[in-house]
């Protein structure tokens, strides 16, 4: 069972939902992501998503797009992100590490290669935005020669045909954007949201994790009701950026306890 899987079972047994924090490797700087790495899996992330740098991600809204431009003035790529996670691997053994990012980096170093060094990497999920279902084969086949998950987006306006699409080829869980916009927009419905949860969970069989415009504790304690995770990101890659560098790790600690406690609040 990968560790993705395991972290669902064990977490559904408890009657909890995951948190998954979101950072971009190499913000603010190259030197501070694994440290942010431990940090955040000590203060209750169950899962994290590592974005890789990229010099125009579409799905992003300006907070990430800053961090990756941070990151990137670093020279922080696809190769770096791998030698990161590995880095983290040597100490954690247990917290599985998505990457999120775009094809590009991907499709440059070859799919083949890509799953090979993610594996060896201690990589355990990717996502990448710009890879639609109907088009991962190669990318797809080649991380499950690796035992590593291919996550996808669910979005309000998917219809039902290309849910099924996606219920084919994901793998560990299914991320459902909360709401129409980039990451770090508002206006989340959390009614509207609910109610496409159990649809998407039947068709797909699989756990679904919930992201885009959850900021608070309160928000993230009432999608932690109805999904089997709660996804974090901009509100994250906020504290980080808004931090002094040496107060990043407490700050970033300090507000994931906080969420943690409130999704775990009765």
């Amino acid at each position: 069972m990968s560790r993705i899987s395991s972290v669902f079972k064990h977490l559904k047994t408890q009657h909890k939902a995951a948190l998954i924090p979101f950072i971009t490797a190499g913000d603010p700087d190259p030197q501070l992501t694994v440290p942010i790495l431990h940090a955040l899996a000590a203060s209750g992330a169950d899962i994290i998503e590592v974005g890789v740098p990229f010099s125009d991600p579409m799905a992003d809204g300006p907070t990430i797009q800053r961090a990756s431009e941070r990151a990137l003035r670093h020279g922080v790529g696809l190769k770096d992100v791998l030698a990161m996670v590995a880095e983290f691997r040597t100490t954690n053994n247990t917290t599985p590490i998505v990457l999120m990012g775009y094809a590009n980096p991907i499709e440059r170093m070859g799919y083949a290669a890509f799953a090979t060094q993610a594996a060896a990497a201690g990589v355990d999920g990717v996502l990448t935005v710009d890879i639609p279902p109907e088009e991962c084969t190669g990318v797809a086949d080649a991380l499950a020669a690796h035992d590593i998950d291919m996550i996808f987006l669910l979005s309000p306006t998917t219809p039902e045909s290309r849910i099924n699409v996606v219920a084919q080829r994901a793998s560990g869980f299914v991320y459902y954007v909360s709401l129409k916009g980039v990451t770090g927009s508002a206006n989340l419905d959390l009614v509207e949201v609910a109610s496409h949860i159990p649809v998407i969970r039947e068709r797909c069989g699989l756990p679904v994790g919930v992201g885009f415009g959850i900021r608070d504790g309160a928000t993230a304690h009432s999608i932690a009701q109805f999904a089997d995770a709660v996804v974090i990101g901009s509100r994250i890659v906020q504290e980080i950026e808004n931090s002094p560098r040496e107060q990043v790790i407490n700050n970033l600690s300090a507000f994931v306890r906080s969420i943690r406690a409130a999704m775990d609040a009765q």
